[in-house]
């Protein structure tokens, strides 16, 4: 049987002894918590997926970018600036109407962070790892995501040697949107094919 309690015996959960690694820093005047708890939003909700809504935008108005990013993913995404650790091999799949891609990482939480920021909870979640790759229509319809039953989809598997990235399908009637009108639709969820870009 496991348990996840931390009792007498167990190591506790990770998430506890982050906390409590946190209270004793901060106790001794090592870090400031208001200053770690803006690094983790700027990586979670800021830079990374601001930085991959840029790329989206981009490819979406630009075809021979949007060439150039499905052939070389790393190579088109440092075009724009972006690179890094867990950046270093990227490839790029392509939402249409007929074809719908999902990532998981089925071993732990490989997540392209010069693009995406760090992952979200969910992503980490034994229960997502593994069912997506089994079930992913109905993982996707539990996250809120309907697709018609002739959309095929492929589920890619993040790993320490390639991270994959989701080019999202633009949606209809964004059309006359610039590149920089394009930018704010593009959510981290849709980069990771758990979601889809909504018109404003």
């Amino acid at each position: 049987m496991t348990r996840t309690d931390g009792g007498a015996g167990e190591s506790p959960p990770a998430a506890l002894r982050t906390e409590a690694l946190e209270q004793l820093l901060t106790e001794r005047g090592l870090i400031d918590p208001k200053a770690l708890d803006g690094v983790i939003t700027t990586y979670e909700t800021n830079v990374g997926p601001l930085n991959g809504a840029k790329v989206v935008a981009r490819a979406w108005t630009d075809p021979e970018y949007r060439r150039r990013l499905l052939e070389d993913g790393t190579a088109a995404i440092k075009e724009l600036g972006f690179s890094g650790a867990q950046g270093e091999h990227i490839v790029v799949v392509e939402n249409t109407a007929t074809t719908h891609n999902v990532v998981v990482c089925t071993l732990c939480s490989c997540y392209p962070w010069p693009v995406l920021g760090l992952p979200p909870s969910w992503y980490k979640d034994p229960a997502y790892r593994a069912r997506v790759v089994k079930e992913p229509r109905t993982v996707l319809s539990e996250m809120g995501l309907e697709l018609d039953h002739d959309v095929r989809i492929t589920v890619h598997d993040s790993t320490s040697e390639v991270r994959w990235f989701v080019l999202p399908e633009r949606p209809a009637g964004t059309g006359h949107l610039s590149e920089e009108q394009l930018v704010p639709l593009v959510t981290r969820d849709a980069m990771v094919g758990v979601a889809k870009v909504v018109a404003p």
